[in-house]
Parts: structure tokens; sequence; C-alpha cells
């Protein structure tokens, strides 16, 4: 058992758009490989979703800085499009899993996401909250096939 402190971040975006389309763009492999652990710079070699609670995601970007970085977890709850939570490590860098929780809510013409990454380490929160936030930066431009959108 892992005694060591965590805590929580939690990113909040609107979007202009439907809560099925922003909720769809985690699920759907050719889209979440644009977006989801996507940077400007890496090439995403390996993206696989089993989208059901209890399937698994692994994407391996192959970044010119760090190598191939690979980020994996499973689904603990699917309810499109309201909520989903999965685990989440990045194992070559810290084995332990953390648990991620995105809910959507409508508002007005379009969405708001809260996401809220449960057992971060806390030397690891302020990397933790920018990489979200440029992970969801780019969520509604992978559909226009854009890779990495959020780290310009």
């Amino acid at each position: 058992m892992n005694d060591q402190p965590t805590s929580s971040v939690t990113v909040t975006r609107r979007y202009d758009a439907s809560p099925e389309k922003v909720f769809d763009a985690f699920l759907d492999v050719s889209v979440a490989r644009r977006f989801m652990f996507a940077t400007a710079s890496g090439e995403m070699i390996t993206a696989e979703i089993d989208p059901r609670v209890g399937g698994a995601f692994s994407f391996t970007e192959r970044r010119p800085d760090m190598g191939d970085v690979r980020h994996v977890g499973e689904y603990l709850e699917i309810d499109r499009p309201r909520r989903l939570a999965f685990t989440f490590a990045v194992p070559q860098f810290d084995p332990r899993m953390t648990t991620v929780t995105i809910e959507i809510a409508p508002d007005g013409d379009g969405c708001r996401l809260t996401l809220t990454n449960e057992g971060v380490p806390p030397d690891h929160l302020d990397s933790n909250r920018e990489g979200w936030s440029r992970i969801l930066e780019g969520l509604l431009p992978a559909y226009d096939g854009l890779h990495g959108a959020g780290w310009r």
C-alpha cells in the first residue's frame, strides 16, 4: 500500500458543441488519438480504446525530447453524454494509477466539461493541470484533423 500524500486537480472548459460531441471525442479512437496525450511535436504511434466499463485504453506518442511515452487506463464508468471515469497512469514516470472523472453539462448552446484527476502526487500538480488543460484545448480541433492542437 502506498501511503504517500496525493491531491486532486480540476480543470473546467466550455465548448461551443453538444455534450454528445464532446463526450464522444474521448471514446472515438480516430478523434481521441489527435488530442488525448497528443503534443504538437509528437507522433501518435499507437492508440487503442475498448470503450466499455472494464475496457482499457492505451496511447503511445513518440516525442522528440522524451522517446515513446505510453498512457494507460481502464474505464470505470461510461454514462453518455454526462459522465466518464477511468484510471490513468504513465507507467514510465510513475506506476501509480490515478482516477479521472469527466462531467459534462449542457450550457446554453454548448456544454461545460469539468475534469477531476484524483490521486495526483503533490510534485506533479502543476504539470498535471497544464497537461489536462492543453489536452482539453485540443478536443474540438481534433475533429478537424489537428494533432496536439493545445500544445503550441
